[in-house]
């Protein structure tokens, strides 16, 4: 029998053994006119941080600087869309897809710094998520809540936030979400971190109940270790 949430939605549980074996990485790679996109609506890429060793699919991150219009570091996902995820009966679109996570102007970002795992993890997550779909013959789409371990975890050391959501991002045009190409359309998320008391209302009354909150706080795309926690009763 299906598990829900009390807001009605399914509830997804993954484990070792659900995981497919090892495969080298295959699919219909997008990966130019993907970074045509970024540079479109983000902004110019400084860098690409490409994978050594892949599995089922070639991630890359693609990552764009602060500017003084946009004062952060922008990331985004290529390689997981060159395959299509495995989304249930009834459900239209949502089969390709790719991920973003905005990180402070003074976010350490280099392979050095990247040995960290306090500046690494946003990383981590967005090229673990970026291959979840395809390693677990599953989906991600909007309003997917994907906790740091049972029971959640704190990312790192240095915050509470254990959770990641993936939402359409606002800090840029509404033409970064979709990417149409010729045989696929991409849907671009930003994974936007949670608190424990954020998911839970994101379970019982759906991820709209979010929002209210999130307005009130301003929080945004743009990752802050010590923000407000929006539904901690007051």
């Amino acid at each position: 029998m299906e598990e829900k949430s009390e807001s009605g939605a399914p509830i997804y549980r993954y484990n070792e053994a659900d995981k497919r074996e090892f495969e080298g990485p295959s699919g219909d790679s997008s990966i130019d006119e993907i970074s045509n996109h970024i540079e479109q609506y983000v902004g110019e890429i400084h860098m690409v941080f490409h994978e050594i060793v892949s599995e089922l699919v070639h991630i890359d991150v693609h990552w764009v600087k602060p500017t003084p219009e946009r004062p952060y570091h922008t990331l985004v996902t290529s390689g997981m869309s060159d395959q299509p995820m495995n989304t249930p009966e009834g459900v239209e679109g949502c089969r390709y897809a790719e991920l973003s996570i905005c990180l402070p102007e003074d976010w350490k970002i280099s392979e050095e710094d990247f040995q960290d795992e306090d500046n690494y993890w946003p990383v981590r997550w967005l090229k673990m998520l970026a291959r979840f779909p395809h390693s677990y013959n599953t989906w991600l789409s909007y309003g997917h809540t994907i906790p740091n371990g049972d029971p959640a975890e704190p990312f790192t050391s240095n915050t509470e936030l254990n959770t990641m959501v993936l939402l359409p991002s606002v800090m840029f045009d509404q033409g970064f979400h979709t990417l149409q190409l010729e045989n696929k359309e991409i849907d671009f998320y930003a994974l936007v971190p949670l608190y424990s008391e954020e998911v839970e209302l994101k379970l019982k009354k759906g991820v709209d109940a979010l929002f209210d909150g999130f307005d009130e706080h301003a929080v945004s795309d743009v990752v802050e270790l010590d923000r407000p926690n929006t539904a901690r009763k007051k």
